[in-house]
Parts: structure tokens; C-alpha cells; sequence
């Protein structure tokens, strides 16, 4: 799931560097991955813009990578459906039973009980 030439969007993406949306952010983007962060509170991280929502970034999104509650995740994973985005990555925490079930239900490809950071290759 992780390739140079995906799209992603950081769900839960943080200015906060103590934080994993921030830290998550921070890695794919020294990577030189193309990446959005996705957050209604953040204006700004690291010099990049912080969209409220997947629907403001205007590129194709491959993947979206959550760093938010289950709750947040399962509300997000309908507009990822709705957009025909096809693969999620569900960080520790972020994932549920019933968010997986949702993935499988309507096909889309989820990658859950791994970091992303640690669980990838660039």
C-alpha cells in the first residue's frame, strides 16, 4: 500500500509533534511521499496548508491513513466510500471491529493492527 507514486491523506494530522498525527505526517513527507494532512482544528504543519476534510484536496487520494478514534474513523470511512477511495491504513488506536467489517463490506482494502511508520518500505 505504501508506494512513491500514491496520494495520501493524514487523517488526524497534528501540529503537535508529540502527537502520532503529527509524527506520521512528519515521516511520509521527509519521505517524500505526497501527502495531505486531514484536520477541522490545524491551519498549518510543517509550512503545509491542513485541509478540514478529504473533499478540499483536489488530487486523487490512494490512500488515507487514520490517526483519530475509532468513532472519527468510522464517521470518515463513509466519505472515503463516497470518494471511491480504495485502500485505508488504520493506525493503532484508530482502528475497530467495525470499521474493518465496513472496509471488507464495501471494498475497500485496510491495512490495521501495524504502525505505518514502522510497517513500510519507501
Amino acid at each position: 500500500m505504501i508506494n512513491k507514486n500514491n496520494v495520501y491523506a493524514v487523517i488526524g494530522a497534528s501540529k503537535n509533534s508529540e502527537k502520532y498525527g503529527y509524527k506520521v505526517f512528519k515521516d511520509l513527507k521527509e519521505a517524500r511521499h505526497k501527502v495531505f494532512p486531514i484536520n477541522l482544528k490545524e491551519k498549518e504543519i510543517l509550512g503545509v496548508k491542513i485541509y478540514k476534510d478529504i473533499y478540499g484536496v483536489k488530487a486523487k487520494i490512494d490512500v488515507v491513513i487514520f490517526v483519530v478514534p475509532p468513532d472519527v474513523t468510522r464517521k470518515i470511512l463513509k466519505d472515503v466510500k463516497k470518494l471511491q477511495i480504495k485502500n485505508v491504513w488504520l493506525q493503532p488506536g484508530s482502528e475497530s471491529q467495525e470499521a474493518i467489517e465496513y472496509c471488507v463490506k464495501n471494498n475497500i482494502k485496510c491495512s490495521h493492527d501495524a504502525c505505518i511508520m514502522i510497517n513500510r518500505t519507501v
